[in-house]
C-alpha cells in the first residue's frame, strides 16, 4: 500500500546527508571565508582579531586592485557582446539550412570541449612574437608581430593583452551560445515566419521584429552564463599571459591567489573572495528571481 510518510522519509534520507556536505563544503567555507576577512590573519599562523573593514578598506585603496576591477568589467563587457551578436551570427547561419549543418556545428562547438587552460596555452603560442601566425607571416614575406599577450601597447584604451584574453575567452564559447541560439531559433513555430514573409516582410525585418524578440531569454540567460564565467575568470589568465605587463591583464582571481598561495596573506585574500562572491550574486540573483518569477506565473 502507498504511504506518502514513508516515501517523504525516504526522500529525506537521501537528501539530507547530501545537503549536510553541501552546507559544510560549500556555505561553511563561505562563512568562514567571511569570518576570516574580518580578522587580522597575515601569516602561515591564525590571527583571528576581528579588526572590522580594515581589509576591505586596503584593498580598495590598493591601486592594483582597483585596476583589477576595471579589467574584470572590461573583460565581461566585450567578452559577452562578442559571445552573444557572434553566437547569433553563427546560429542564424545553421538555422538558414547550412550545408554541411552537422560539420560546422560540430566545428563551432569543439573549442568547448577544451579546458582554458589548453584555450591559454594554444592562443599563448599563436600570438607568440616567435612562432604562431608571426612565423606564417614570415614565411610570406610580411614583417607582422602578434606577440600581443606580451605587449605593453594599446588600441585606445585597452592593452593589446587584455585583448588577447578577450578573444581567446570568445573563441572558445561562442559555440555554446551558438547552440543555445539555435535551440531557441529551432524552438520559434515556422508559420510564424511564413506568415511575415506573405506579409512582405524583409529578412532584416524578421530577425529584428520577430527573432529577436522571441530570443530575448535565451539572450538573457547565455548573458547570466557569461557574466558568472568572466567575472571568475583565473586559469585562462594565468595560462595564457598572467598579470601581463603593468597588471594589464590581472583580475581579482589572480590577486586573491597570489595574495592567498604566495603571500601567506589570509585575511586579504579571504575579502578578495568574498568581493568576488558578491559580484558573482549580482549576477546571479537577478537570474533566479526572474526563473522564479516565471514559474510562479
Amino acid at each position: 500500500m502507498y504511504c506518502p510518510k514513508q516515501e517523504t522519509r525516504k526522500g529525506l534520507l537521501v537528501v539530507l546527508p547530501l545537503s549536510a556536505v553541501l552546507f559544510v563544503f560549500v556555505y561553511g567555507f563561505i562563512l568562514w571565508s567571511l569570518k576570516v576577512s574580518f580578522s587580522a590573519w597575515d601569516g602561515i599562523l591564525p590571527n583571528m582579531n576581528f579588526i572590522g573593514l580594515e581589509n576591505y578598506r586596503r584593498l580598495f585603496s590598493s591601486q592594483r586592485f582597483v585596476t583589477d576591477l576595471f579589467n574584470t568589467l572590461y573583460f565581461t563587457l566585450f567578452f559577452m557582446v562578442v559571445c552573444i551578436v557572434g553566437g547569433f551570427f553563427l546560429s542564424y547561419l545553421l538555422y538558414s539550412r547550412l550545408r554541411a549543418e552537422a560539420l560546422f556545428r560540430t566545428i563551432y562547438l569543439f573549442p568547448l570541449s577544451l579546458s582554458f587552460v589548453v584555450t591559454g596555452v594554444l592562443w599563448r603560442w599563436v600570438l607568440s612574437p616567435e612562432v604562431g601566425v608571426n612565423a606564417l607571416f614570415h614565411m610570406l614575406g610580411f614583417k607582422a608581430s602578434f606577440g600581443w599577450f606580451t605587449s605593453t601597447q594599446s588600441f585606445g584604451k585597452f592593452n593589446y593583452a587584455l585583448i588577447s584574453l578577450i578573444i581567446a575567452a570568445s573563441w572558445q564559447y561562442l559555440g555554446y551560445t551558438m547552440a543555445m541560439f539555435l535551440a531557441g531559433l529551432r524552438g520559434i513555430p515556422d508559420q510564424i515566419i511564413e506568415s511575415a514573409e506573405l506579409d512582405g516582410a524583409g529578412e532584416f525585418r524578421i530577425i529584428r521584429s520577430i527573432l529577436l524578440p522571441m530570443l530575448k531569454p535565451i539572450t538573457f540567460s547565455a548573458m547570466i552564463v557569461l557574466g558568472h564565467i568572466s567575472l571568475k575568470i583565473f586559469d585562462l589568465a594565468y595560462a595564457m599571459t598572467g598579470k601581463g605587463p603593468a597588471f594589464v591583464t590581472d583580475f581579482p582571481g589572480l590577486f586573491m591567489f597570489e595574495t592567498t598561495f604566495r603571500g601567506n596573506h589570509y585575511a586579504e585574500g579571504a575579502a578578495i573572495s568574498i568581493i568576488m562572491l558578491l559580484l558573482i550574486a549580482l549576477v546571479i540573483i537577478p537570474y533566479l528571481y526572474s526563473t522564479f518569477k516565471g514559474e510562479e506565473t
